[in-house]
């Protein structure tokens, strides 16, 4: 059985399409644990393998409860019963749909409209299986304080060992590592042809995926908890 590092509470998308675009695109299939070959985009700035290096150990995904060190005195088998339990009383949430974003530096998918109802559920999420996070150490403190952090992102991370959630969650999934101005223009204009047709519309979130971190520095998922409340 694999031993994981850590745990995070992720979406992501269902078989289909954009699952299968992702994991070619990322070139690792988080569901099945393995890397795929890239595929071949013309245009590209350079090698999609350079572009996409800093997210592919994370699978294609929106983070809902950010990468955590198991608490002292839980365990996994606990933690997958919290997840079912917390599944089982989340609804599923429709939103209007997809698009394909620049966030600062690099490319993103992100919500077309209002996220309040997934950003609500993520604060559930992060709240609700906090008791399973271990507390963020001095260094991953030290570093995060080095992102020019609001005073209210501080504060969250203080609290819950990440600034980005609550009132400060914007749910996006990555594509890119940091790219130049330039460069992420081309990769925008290269990806939008392929990618924005297989973009959900309207985007249901029906689900959630607990994923680990194997030996590997890859994440793998876990299991797909049915959202049934």
């Amino acid at each position: 059985m694999v031993q994981f590092t850590r745990y995070a509470i992720y979406y992501t998308p269902p078989k289909g399409a954009l699952a299968t675009f992702g994991a070619h695109w990322l070139g690792w299939d988080i569901e099945a644990g393995q890397h795929v070959a890239h595929p071949d985009i013309p245009d590209l700035p350079c090698p999609v393998e350079n572009i996409t290096r800093t997210p592919r150990k994370y699978g294609l995904h929106g983070t809902i409860k950010p990468p955590f060190h198991l608490a002292q005195g839980t365990s996994v088998t606990e933690l997958q019963d919290a997840c079912a339990v917390l599944a089982a009383k989340l609804p599923a949430i429709t939103l209007p749909s997809l698009q394909l974003s620049r966030l600062g530096g690099f490319l993103a998918v992100t919500i077309a409209g209002e996220q309040t109802p997934l950003a609500e559920l993520a604060s559930t999420v992060v709240r609700d299986l906090d008791p399973f996070r271990a507390p963020a150490s001095d260094r991953e403190i030290k570093r995060r304080q080095q992102a020019n952090l609001s005073p209210r992102q501080t504060a969250l991370l203080q609290k819950w060992g990440y600034p980005y959630v609550m009132d400060e969650f914007r749910f996006h999934i990555t594509l890119t590592g940091p790219q130049s101005e330039h460069d992420a223009s081309r990769v925008h204009a290269a990806l939008a042809p392929i990618l924005v047709p297989i973009l959900p519309s309207p985007f249901q979130v029906s689900d959630l995926t607990l994923v680990g971190e194997g030996p590997d520095g890859m994440f793998h998922e876990i299991h797909r908890y049915a959202l049934s409340g």
